[in-house]
């Protein structure tokens, strides 16, 4: 792609994104919702008129890993509120890590026999898709909890659980991707030996970037925290975020968990120092990151909404609807029997009012569309699994999200 045409494509998604903020408002459905549609609308009409706008579903691998991921992870990891985090970090932890998993196998389990077709959806593409629909995205919920005045850990809640479960899943999906495009890759999963190995892989890919991110994001931190400089630290926070994934990368560890990190880190360290010229170089940070993380979002739902096609739901509507069905009760066995365990500690203790806006509240976004774009079509069941993704994606915005309100009205949250 030529650079003027990067250039061009830029400039639509801003303008876009520009049109669909008013519309969202009068319509009163989420900002990601009316970018598929917008996506969706305008792909046809430049279709129509003859025009080969050059989207493909195929063709958006390198960009969704190595521009829109570091860019999405930092900014969450960056912003979020850090002593809420603090205080609920265990909890977070259980739903990130132990919920996701529950959920992924769940899901993958339902989908495999649910489909009931080995040949044309094996275990490997069962598993796949439990990990790239185990990553949520509450953006559109957290927002309307605001509006409403929802007490805040239920957000912090949301937003950890999705901040730490999106860097797990992303290693999953990655693990089995890795398995499914290796030479026999479907024998792993019936060989007791592999799936010990694959334990082994998955923990060291996810905890050596951890620990390389955490290097990385107090090597700026402190860097930063001896030039004090606005613009030099906007610039520090780009090298934290790419440097540590493309290392990460480099080294065959997780690059998400390593700017994970390495934005946890470094944003403590900006954060620590109280004065007032630091707080103002953070919060001109938090602006940067806010804006490139729009950018992001904005791209990868309207990319959505171009690629979305009527073949998806004429030949995989059956395959969307048991992903569905399947993710609503997976997610509703792992929330509320992970949040049983700590209805005996007072202090770590979730209402079930609350558990139940968390169960509504897992949607799926950006990361789960930006995974399932991502596919290779070297897998033969490629198709299926990106439809099934954007038909999940779909339900979560123009159903869940949209009736949240509903359900916290209802059922308020204390």
């Amino acid at each position: 792609m030529l650079v003027e045409h990067i250039i061009f494509a830029l400039v639509i998604i801003l303008g876009l994104s520009l049109v669909a903020q008013p519309i969202s408002k009068f319509l009163r459905m989420p900002f990601a919702s009316i970018l598929v549609l917008i996506g969706f609308v305008v792909s046809e009409l430049v279709v129509y008129a003859g025009i080969d706008t050059g989207i493909r579903a195929d063709n958006f691998q390198s960009i969704v890993f190595y521009v829109f991921i570091p860019v999405l992870v930092f900014e969450a990891a960056y912003n979020i509120d850090k002593q809420h985090l603090k205080n609920n970090i265990v909890v977070i932890l259980f739903l990130a890590i132990v919920t996701m998993l529950l959920t992924c196998f769940i899901v993958a389990a339902l989908l495999f026999y649910g489909i009931g077709h080995a040949s044309g959806f094996p275990w490997m593409a069962a598993l796949i898709t439990g990990a790239i629909l185990a990553a949520t995205d509450p953006v559109a919920v957290v927002a309307k909890l605001k509006e409403m005045a929802a007490p805040k850990r239920v957000s912090v809640l949301l937003e950890g659980e999705s901040l730490f479960n999106d860097a797990t899943a992303i290693v999953l999906f990655s693990v089995f991707l890795s398995m499914a495009t290796a030479v026999g890759g479907e024998e792993y999963v019936n060989d007791l030996h592999s799936i010990a190995e694959v334990i082994v892989r998955f923990s060291v890919i996810f905890v050596g970037g951890a620990l390389l991110g955490a290097f990385v994001g107090l090597l700026f931190g402190f860097i930063q925290k001896t030039v004090k400089q606005d613009l030099l630290t906007a610039v520090l926070s780009l090298l934290a975020a790419y440097g540590s994934y493309l290392l990460a990368e480099f080294l065959m560890v997780s690059g998400v968990m390593a700017t994970l990190l390495a934005a946890l880190c470094f944003s403590l360290l900006v954060q620590q120092d109280k004065e007032s010229s630091d707080e103002m170089s953070d919060t001109k940070n938090k602006h940067l990151w806010d804006v490139l993380s729009h950018v992001a979002n904005v791209s990868v739902f309207l990319v959505v909404g171009a690629v979305i096609s009527f073949e998806m739901f004429e030949q995989r509507w059956l395959a969307m609807l048991i992903a569905i069905i399947s993710l609503l009760m997976a997610r509703a066995v792992s929330v509320y029997g992970v949040l049983m365990f700590f209805a005996f500690f007072e202090k770590l203790k979730v209402s079930l009012p609350m558990q139940a806006v968390m169960v509504w509240g897992g949607l799926r976004g950006a990361v789960t569309l930006a995974l399932a774009l991502s596919l290779p079509i070297s897998l033969d069941y490629w198709w299926t699994i990106q439809s099934i993704a954007f038909g999940v994606v779909l339900f979560s915005l123009f159903v869940q999200a949209p009736t949240m309100h509903l359900l916290i009205k209802k059922m308020p949250v204390k």
